[in-house]
């Protein structure tokens, strides 16, 4: 029977980690929960209370770049990969509870998907769409580098699933708004271009060796326009295929919003690049 590690990086989300490990008891085997930088909330005690382990990792900015250590750091080879604003369905928890008590997946199957409803601050406004959240893999079946918004790539194949994973944060989960007015988008688009300037084997790394970029990553870095305006178009096309073909209805906004966010990343990849290619030998680049 296939035995499995909840893993939570978490930055000061004590109250939101709670209601997760409320929501999703009994769906797992042993609990890891990273936190990036200092414990100024004494999320500790949560997890104490909830009979994890706590570590308090070196700041590093993004939850993925947690991510590496927080994998390592598990008891199983499965891992329950969930953000702290996130809990399981009650469909999904009676899954994870009849996984655990089933057979071992072929190894071919490197993890799990599920949807991930858009949540407006107050309630979900779609039913499943966005598909394809990779909520669950085994560690040794996956590749990875810490970029955000990187996800892990498999060795095999990810088998979708019917059921949803609920996203409620304490503000919208999408729109432009969150793109344009939120200072944390506009810093993580700026490490995401520093990061695209160097090699994914300078970030934090799980299985990765090649010091090549992959797939949308590569030809952002390669033609960042031509990739930016190709996915506007071609991106937002296909969100609102996926929306009427899930939901029968479209939701214009968070069809755009991934888009144009990339068109945004590009930009200031364009910018950086530029400061780094003119930047005198010597001088600390500017960012």
């Amino acid at each position: 029977m296939p035995a499995v590690s909840l893993v939570v990086c978490v930055y000061q989300e004590r109250d939101l980690l709670r209601r997760l490990l409320t929501r999703a008891a009994d769906c797992y085997d042993d609990l890891v929960v990273v936190h990036d930088g200092p414990d100024t909330l004494n999320v500790r005690a949560v997890v104490a209370e909830f009979g994890g382990r706590f570590f308090e990792h070196p700041k590093i900015g993004s939850l993925e770049g947690q991510s590496p250590f927080a994998w390592k750091q598990a008891a199983h080879d499965w891992i329950l990969r969930l953000d702290a604003d996130e809990f399981p369905s009650d469909e999904m928890a009676a899954w994870l509870k009849q996984f655990r008590a089933g057979p071992e997946p072929g190894e071919n199957v490197s993890g799990f998907t599920c949807g991930w409803p858009l949540w407006n601050g107050t309630r979900a406004v779609s039913k499943c769409w966005p598909l394809g959240r990779i909520f669950f893999f085994h560690r040794q079946r996956v590749r990875f580098f810490g970029m955000i918004e990187q996800v892990p790539i498999p060795d095999g194949k990810y088998q979708p699933l019917d059921f949803v994973l609920h996203h409620q944060p304490l503000r919208k989960s999408y729109g432009l708004r969150k793109l344009i007015v939120r200072k944390q988008a506009y810093r993580w688009r700026a490490i995401i271009a520093r990061s695209l300037l160097g090699k994914p084997t300078d970030l934090p790394c799980w299985r990765w060796d090649s010091g090549e970029w992959s797939g949308h990553w590569r030809q952002l870095r390669e033609q960042p326009w031509r990739t930016a305006l190709r996915g506007l178009v071609m991106g937002s096309l296909r969100a609102l295929r996926d929306q009427w073909r899930a939901e029968r209805r479209f939701f214009f906004t968070a069809a755009i919003s991934g888009p144009v966010h990339h068109t945004m990343i590009a930009r200031e990849y364009s910018r950086q690049r530029r400061l780094a290619k003119t930047a005198p030998a010597g001088e600390p680049k500017k960012t």
